[in-house]
């Protein structure tokens, strides 16, 4: 047996522009998404402006018609409680392996709702008002909104109280059943109302929505579903540490430690904080002790959004992020939530933001050279005038983006 082999981060990043497309080389929306195994949706323009970095020439358009008329992507909750978009293929991997444990939790939140605002047998009634929503879809053939619903179905307005102590609001049930329905994959968000950077979003049964599209109906069991998303996210995010894939996906202890044993991983070393620590690559993806390490790509420059998958793919963030991964420093909100970032050859040199006229604007947190800063300043005009004059304010703002976004 071969000595464990040791990427170092600039192999590191090196394999992140490459398999993250950061160079804009996907073919399309779907690759784009299933390279980076999903892509957050929790920010409504979030896959709009990161399928925009992946793909060279891709539209508004193209992206509106992989989601809602070619329907080849599936927004859906998963790891961590977040709304992402995945592929048809990886969805089932996806709903198994992170949201159908999340989706577990949410209804006994939700049924614990029910019964402390006084309603009989919490269960029952949730699953008959199930019944009527999904006979409600089914008449009208169409999607529906959550305002129509709540005007067509009897009960969706019952009171319930949300919260303890102090902390209780009263709100409707029928809106939390619905986020429900959806994490187990029952109905599925279609178009919202409104633009692309909406997120009101309409309803249908998932089996109708998709109809017979490949993968929307596979199901696997949630040991296999883990299994399966580890070996996805080391394949594209590799090498990463236990602590990373814990992060990520959500999942317990031993949970990540049995998905990493299934899922094959084999054993390397990274440098995290100056410290060499343990890690993981897909099997076959360690390299061969006498293969040179991986140069990165000379000059690429990408303008990643709000809450992007890259860089919030690890919990280990320090070889792509140097200094700039505080908490509620220049580029996080104070809970962790990323803002618009500038990368070069794979690492954060800054931040961006758009200005009230639709004007991208950039700020440069790192010396690239003057040829790297011509180049930032080339892809905000790019992005600019891809945007037509929509402005995108990102759900969570942080220190930079706020300032720069005031001029």
């Amino acid at each position: 047996m071969g000595a464990v082999r040791h990427i170092d981060d600039a192999e590191r990043r090196a394999r992140l522009v490459l398999r993250h497309h950061v160079g804009h080389s996907a073919a399309d929306a779907e690759t784009a998404v299933s390279d980076l195994v999903v892509m957050h949706s929790t920010d409504p323009a979030t896959p709009y402006l990161g399928i925009r970095a992946c793909v060279a020439g891709v539209s508004l358009d193209d992206v509106d018609r992989s989601l809602y008329v070619d329907r080849t992507l599936w927004r859906l909750h998963a790891m961590r409680r977040t709304l992402w978009i995945a592929t048809l293929a990886d969805a089932p991997v996806v709903m198994a392996g992170a949201a159908r444990a999340v989706a577990d939790k949410e209804r006994r939140r939700v049924e614990r709702f029910v019964e402390a605002s006084g309603i009989d047998h919490a269960p029952a009634f949730l699953a008959d008002l199930e019944g009527r929503i999904l006979a409600a879809l089914d008449v009208a053939g169409t999607p529906m909104s959550t305002t129509a619903l709540n005007n067509r179905v009897e009960g969706m307005r019952t009171p319930v109280l949300l919260g303890s102590g102090k902390w209780v609001q009263e709100q409707p049930v029928g809106p939390r059943l619905l986020y429900v329905m959806a994490m187990e994959g029952t109905i599925v968000r279609t178009a919202p109302a409104g633009s692309w950077r909406a997120s009101q979003y309409a309803w249908m049964p998932t089996a109708s929505w998709f109809e017979a599209r490949p993968g929307s109906a596979v199901a696997l069991d949630e040991t296999a579903g883990r299994t399966a998303l580890a070996g996805r996210y080391l394949a594209r995010f590799g090498p990463v540490t236990t602590d990373d894939v814990k992060w990520w996906t959500g999942w317990t202890v031993r949970q990540t430690r049995a998905a990493l044993a299934d899922a094959g991983a084999v054993a390397v070393t990274v440098t995290v904080d100056g410290t060499t620590v343990d890690a993981w690559v897909a099997p076959g993806d360690e390299p061969p002790g006498d293969e040179p390490p991986g140069d990165v790509p000379s000059g690429v420059v990408t303008l990643l959004p709000a809450l992007d998958p890259t860089p919030m793919g690890w919990k280990e963030r320090g070889w792509y992020l140097g200094e700039h991964g505080a908490f509620g420093g220049p580029l996080f909100d104070r809970n962790g939530n990323v803002g618009p970032t500038i990368w070069f050859e794979g690492q954060v040199v800054g931040g961006w933001a758009q200005q009230a006229d639709g004007q991208v604007v950039t700020r440069l947190l790192a010396d690239i050279g003057h040829h790297g800063s011509d180049a930032v300043a080339v892809e905000a005009e790019r992005l600019t005038t891809w945007l037509r004059g929509h402005v995108v304010i990102p759900r969570f703002r942080t220190p930079m983006e706020k300032e720069m976004a005031l001029g």
